[in-house]
């Protein structure tokens, strides 16, 4: 496991960060591992509802449904299956 050292932490966070690990019950190293990981794991998330938030706003009630399905449609139509029931090569 990586080794992380911070250096100039304001006093105030390094309290709070104290504050936060005795009310959790851990060092304060684990507390701000914990943070730290659920912030990242979360930022994930977060980008993916962006993009979704986005997407909606970029269509708004004109988003295409069943996008998928057209666009396999379309490239049967173009690339019919040979005989023996594959895709061409």
């Amino acid at each position: 496991m990586a080794v992380l050292s911070i250096h100039g932490l304001p006093d105030v966070v390094q309290a709070r960060l104290r504050e936060r690990a005795a009310l959790h019950g851990l060092s304060i190293e684990a507390e701000a591992c914990a943070i730290l990981t659920t912030y990242l794991a979360d930022e994930d998330r977060q980008s993916a509802i962006a993009l979704q938030d986005w997407v909606d706003a970029l269509y708004g009630a004109n988003k295409p449904r069943q996008v998928v399905e057209e666009l396999l449609a379309e490239r049967r139509s173009v690339y019919p299956l040979r005989k023996t029931g594959g895709w061409p090569a």
